[in-house]
């Protein structure tokens, strides 16, 4: 099992957990889910209290993901198999993101 802490603009809001290679949760964290002012971090993945599953990863987080060149050229330098979408995921959405969510492994800090 594989975990990541998800934050919108650096504040924690959830985790999103691999349990195999093809299921997944997101929970968002209750502190997180009980402040009305606190936006939900996709229209996908609205706040709710019960967790979100998955049978693939959700379509929010995958679009986080390098393509083409640029993912072989990622897997290659991380030596993570090109296929393995939530390792990419862990080791390269903690940094520098398209948008205001990024994701750092359980074990990060």
């Amino acid at each position: 099992m594989r975990q990541g802490v998800v934050y919108l603009n650096k504040e924690r809001v959830g985790i999103i957990t691999e349990l195999s290679s093809n299921k997944y949760k997101f929970r968002y964290d209750d502190e997180y889910f009980n402040d009305p002012s606190k936006p939900s971090i996709s229209l996908t993945l609205t706040k709710q209290q019960q967790e979100y599953t998955s049978h693939y990863l959700f379509p929010f987080f995958a679009n986080m993901l390098s393509e083409g060149h640029n993912r072989i050229v990622q897997a290659r330098l991380l030596q993570i198999d090109e296929k393995d979408d939530f390792g990419i995921l862990l080791a390269t959405a903690h940094t520098d993101t398209a948008g205001a969510v990024t994701i750092k492994p359980l074990d990060y800090d």
